[in-house]
């Protein structure tokens, strides 16, 4: 109970989540690490979102997905597609989200349902990579399912 004159707190709006290999399900053999800060605005309209990499080739998405730790989970929104072969830059993302993605499997169909999730700590984020040639989950810079992940705090 909030006594009289003392301030709740307010719900948590700022986010971050360490992205590992070792979080992975399975875990990866791998050097990249990196981070995806997320923050809500005061209107709870926008999710500014920024993931950077670091000892990453051939990035090819990343996304929050829904599960929590240790569970692989669907994807709820993308944070970047692209870049395809080679060394990725730092900043690999930084950009807002005013929904999740359209016909995700992880229930969400509004912004404040993501924003639910995140609280919730049953979301991560992970980085997946490709580098174009078969066979595929081959090593650092080819695991399509993430080569690094994070759950969201």
């Amino acid at each position: 109970m909030v006594g009289v004159g003392a301030t709740p707190h307010p719900e948590q709006t700022q986010f971050v989540a360490f992205l590992t290999g070792a979080q992975e399900v399975s875990a990866r053999d791998t050097t990249a690490r990196g981070y995806a800060r997320l923050r809500i605005n005061d209107l709870g309209t926008e999710l500014e979102f920024k993931v950077v990499v670091d000892d990453i080739m051939n990035v090819r998405a990343s996304h929050i997905h829904c599960a929590g730790a240790g569970v692989n989970g669907p994807i709820g929104v993308t944070l970047f597609t692209g870049c395809g072969l080679g060394p990725a830059p730092d900043v690999l993302a930084h950009s807002v989200a005013t929904a999740p993605d359209a016909g995700n499997t992880c229930g969400w169909a509004t912004l404040a349902d993501v924003v639910a999730a995140l609280r919730s700590g049953d979301t991560y984020v992970n980085v997946h990579t490709n580098d174009g040639v078969d066979p595929g989950n081959t090593g650092p810079g080819d695991f399509q399912s993430g080569e690094i992940r994070g759950q969201v705090r």
